[in-house]
This record gives structure tokens, C-alpha cells and sequence, in this order.
């Protein structure tokens, strides 16, 4: 088989892979925190893509994307799940827009796992974060990461919807 027909392949089977990761099959209600989620945040997701005219006060309003500000992970993982796209690209125009503005990425774990796994991993959704914010055109110099680990639990219960919560990147101005 030819170099190009195997990549042709591959690159159909990727698209496919993405295509179905992308619809969710589980029923609102059932998914973690955050998805689906800007009905119950109040967002406005008419405003979410492309926009460039974020100020201050939009940080304090429940009807702007940029009042959400956690994003949340599954387990054992630092892939950004496809519903906060659109809410992190509003982040980075603000970020870009507003010379005055800075961040800092604190990333969180659940407590399964060493103290030394969970700061990692922490660590790593933080920087995932903020490559995805410098991708959007958000200033790498106004960014900074920050790692807690599972030491700062957003929901201290032991069950998996309290470990759902804690499983975040919370984006502090």
C-alpha cells in the first residue's frame, strides 16, 4: 500500500473519530459539570465566537461567556472538552483586547492518585489552557499557571459527581 493511501486513510479515520467525539449522546442532565452547561450558566452564547469587544465589566456579567469561568476535564484527562471552546476563545479576546488584563490558571485534580500525579496532572490541564488562550491570540507574557493538585477541592465529598468538580481549570483575574 502506497505512503498516500495509508495517510488518506488515516486522516478518514481521524475525521471520523473527531466527527462522533464531538456529539454527545448522554442526556444533559447526566453529563459533568459545565456541559451543555451555558443554558444553566445564563451565557449568552449568541455572543461567544468571533467577538472582540470584552471589557472589565463583562467578567461580572452572568449573561457574557467570560462570567463562566471553570473549565472542566474528565477523568484522568487535560483534553478541553468541545463546550468550553467557544467560552475559552472569549477569554483570549478579552486577554488580547485588554492590555490591563492578566490570568492565572489554577488547574485542580480529583483526589484519586499520588499527591505528586495529581499536581502533573493539574499542571498539565493549567498548561493546555493557556496554549489553547497564546493559540486564540491571548498574550503568553499575561499568563500564568498555577497547579493545587487535589488540595483545594471544589466539592470535598468522595463520589464521582464531587470528583467532577474538582476536576477543573479555574481562570482567576
Amino acid at each position: 500500500m502506497s505512503l498516500n493511501k495509508i495517510l488518506g486513510t488515516a486522516l478518514m479515520a481521524l475525521s471520523a473519530v473527531l466527527l462522533l467525539n464531538g456529539c454527545s449522546s448522554a442526556p444533559i442532565d447526566e453529563q459533568a459539570p459545565g456541559s451543555a452547561g451555558l443554558e444553566r450558566s445564563g451565557a449568552d452564547t449568541s455572543r461567544l465566537s468571533g467577538s472582540r469587544d470584552y471589557t472589565a465589566a463583562h467578567l461580572n456579567d452572568p449573561s457574557s461567556p467570560l462570567y463562566q469561568r471553570t473549565i472542566y476535564f474528565e477523568y484522568d484527562s487535560s483534553d478541553i472538552r468541545p463546550q468550553f471552546i467557544d467560552i475559552l476563545r472569549a477569554h483570549a479576546s478579552y486577554l488580547s483586547s485588554n492590555a490591563a488584563a492578566s490570568v492565572t490558571l489554577d488547574g485542580h485534580a480529583d483526589e484519586r492518585g499520588t499527591r505528586e500525579y495529581n499536581l502533573a496532572l493539574g499542571d498539565h490541564r493549567a498548561d493546555t489552557v493557556r496554549r489553547f488562550l497564546v493559540a486564540e491570540g491571548a498574550p503568553d507574557s499575561r499568563i500564568r499557571t498555577m497547579s493545587y493538585g487535589e488540595e483545594l477541592p471544589a466539592n470535598p465529598g468522595h463520589s464521582e459527581s464531587a470528583w467532577a468538580l474538582n476536576r477543573r481549570v479555574e481562570l482567576v483575574y
